[in-house]
């Protein structure tokens, strides 16, 4: 009977330790992250490296997960006060600051050796997107609404950062990938910004490029959704080395981006966090789908 209950508390430990360390990491996140970096590996290559795939996956992984440790660490007394954060293992006190900044070193430097692996230029970028994230951003997000810009650096970082781990070279591709997330990043933090509004106000950020729920916040939002669909196009031009887009793909990323420009001009005219969930989800379908039509396009 002893043997059977301390084998159920073991198994309920172990599944509670995966758990934290998924909460601490940002599973969804990361896992999100990984995705972007795959889809901008398959862009450049020809012939696919699976040993290089498997290192950028684990490295990207580790390389994010290293940011948003840190990011808890610094904000864990913040933390406290969002119902959306209260339950994560630092503010609950599940785990300790120590053991969370162990977890966060371990994960910089096997994350950061392993994209080392895959070739220096790939490294450095990791180490400028952990740098960032959590030495500038996370710090201004107490500070001024501009911390979302600052923090569209590192969250662009990996759409190129898969093309810069199969070629070893940063150019206009990279760049132009790097670019069409960086613009994406705006919408959609905003309006998960316009979302927890409310709740971010009462750990003193604010996330809104205005500081307030009104049309200016909505007028950002719209004009950095058309540059966004317009950077997302221009491969279609010729004009981004070899990073190409058909007509046909370029026709279904424009009716993509005119999608979630229609949500964004519904918050400008209505105002609602209905209208602001919808354009976060749109914005997450548009930068999902639209990775994986540039992937269907290079191979067709």
């Amino acid at each position: 009977m002893q043997t059977t209950i301390d084998s159920t508390t073991n198994k309920t430990t172990i599944a509670s330790v995966i758990d934290d360390l998924k909460q601490l990491t940002k599973v969804g996140l990361s896992l999100s992250v990984v995705f972007s970096a795959i889809a901008g590996y398959l862009l450049a290559v020809e012939t696919i490296h699976v040993p290089t795939l498997i290192m950028l996956a684990i490295g990207g992984y580790l390389m994010v997960g290293a940011s948003n440790t840190f990011n808890q660490i610094i904000e864990k007394d913040t933390d406290k006060l969002m119902s959306r954060t209260k339950n994560r293992p630092l503010p609950t006190g599940r785990m300790s600051v120590n053991t969370a900044m162990i977890i966060g070193v371990f994960c910089t430097i096997s994350g950061i050796a392993i994209l080392y692996n895959i070739n220096s230029k790939t490294a450095m970028f990791g180490a400028i997107s952990i740098f960032l994230y959590a030495s500038l951003y996370t710090p201004l997000k107490a500070v001024t609404p501009l911390s979302v810009f600052v923090g569209a650096i590192p969250g662009a970082i990996p759409f190129m950062l898969g093309w810069v781990a199969a070629t070893g070279s940063f150019g206009i591709e990279p760049g132009m990938l790097f670019m069409i997330q960086f613009f994406w990043q705006f919408p959609h933090f905003w309006a998960i910004g316009w979302l927890g509004y409310d709740e971010y106000k009462k750990a003193g950020f604010n996330m809104l490029p205005t500081g307030e729920k009104n049309k200016k916040a909505t007028n950002q939002i719209l004009l950095y959704t058309v540059c966004m669909i317009i950077v997302s196009i221009i491969p279609v031009f010729k004009v981004t080395g070899t990073l190409e887009l058909s007509p046909i793909a370029a026709i279904i990323i424009l009716f993509l981006g005119i999608f979630m420009l229609y949500f964004g001009i519904q918050l400008h005219k209505k105002q609602t966090n209905k209208v602001a969930r919808q354009l976060m989800l749109s914005s997450v379908l548009y930068i999902t789908v639209i990775q994986i039509v540039y992937v269907i396009d290079k191979f067709l």
